[in-house]
């Protein structure tokens, strides 16, 4: 299986958003949901309408069996509102189906999006090491995002959004011998 990265660019964020609302505001919501909450792309499409309705998010973790909750910040609401307007049912459903998207459908949306903006090593776990860059970049805490993740260590978390690699990167560029 590769690694895929997070997106470290906020202009690309910008052009996948694009991309994808030009394609359909279920693929838009898709991205714009998993990037702001950081939610595996599993329990994102198990997601019922009114599973958002609120201020959070509540969900048992298919992964870790945990209940997980997540709160809704005002503009995801907003947009999470806009979409949902007379809808019932999946938050993601799948056309002519009352079943949602399959992961790999949800593969294919961001992957198609990624290959048009020019970004590579992109695939549904994306979103959540996005979320996850951006949130450490923002807040610099990684105890708070150890604990979001559910990870076991913060040197886990530094790996898996990416910084580790960055840090490396950052050491290596200026030296020479």
């Amino acid at each position: 299986m590769n690694t895929v990265q997070p997106i470290r660019d906020k202009g690309k964020i910008e052009d996948i958003k694009s991309v994808l609302l030009k394609k359909g505001y279920r693929d838009y919501i898709l991205f714009v949901l998993g990037i702001n909450t950081g939610l595996r792309v599993g329990d994102m499409l198990r997601l019922k309408v009114d599973d958002v309705k609120g201020t959070h998010i509540c969900i048992k973790e298919a992964k870790t069996g945990k209940q997980k909750r997540f709160f809704i910040n005002p503009r995801l609401a907003q947009e999470l509102a806009r979409y949902t307007s007379g809808m019932s049912g999946y938050l993601f459903p799948s056309r002519g189906s009352d079943k949602p998207i399959t992961r790999i459908q949800a593969y294919r949306i961001l992957n198609h999006a990624a290959d048009y903006c020019g970004l590579s090593e992109i695939g549904t776990h994306t979103m959540r090491k996005t979320f996850g860059y951006w949130h450490y970049k923002q807040h610099k805490d990684v105890a708070m995002l150890q604990e979001i993740f559910n990870h076991s260590s913060p040197s886990i978390t530094l790996r898996y959004i990416g910084i580790n690699g960055d840090m490396i990167d950052d050491t290596i560029k200026d030296f020479y011998l």
